[in-house]
């Protein structure tokens, strides 16, 4: 099974980028431990600041991945492009984002990538990126 975990902007922050929303671990300290978790499973990470990369990458891999777990950060609440990307290609993305996105300004209430998502993860931590993970390994027969 490959799975793509996809971080949008900012998110290479993460560790320096406001600890008391975000934490103090880095996204990269958190992928070799998610590795560990999910060893039967591959497992690949990719980080851009640019909405076209993210659109690149997701038209890359959304015809021969298991799933895509997309934290795509501000993009979520801005970008129909992404939310076209995610509904073109046939591997499912779920959505997550590591604060509850709900419970800040009212701008990130709304996202436009969520209804062609198979599902959406907010407000756990870095732990919405293991439930994702494991909603698709559980999808094996």
């Amino acid at each position: 099974m490959k799975i793509l975990i996809i971080n949008g902007p900012n998110l290479n922050l993460l560790g320096k980028r406001e600890p008391e929303i975000y934490g103090t671990q880095t996204f990269e300290d958190y992928f070799k431990i998610i590795k560990t978790k999910f060893p039967n499973t591959e497992l690949e990470y990719f980080q851009s600041n640019v909405e076209g990369f993210l659109i690149d990458k997701l038209h890359e891999v959304g015809f021969s991945y298991d799933g895509i777990v997309m934290n795509a950060g501000a993009y979520t609440h801005t970008s129909i492009a992404i939310a076209d990307a995610i509904a073109g290609i046939q591997t499912p993305v779920i959505e997550v984002h590591i604060s509850n996105v709900h419970a800040r300004e009212s701008f990130r209430h709304k996202g436009y990538m969520s209804k062609n998502c198979v599902g959406s993860i907010a407000g756990l931590g870095f732990k919405g990126y293991d439930l994702g993970i494991q909603y698709f390994t559980s999808q094996l027969p």
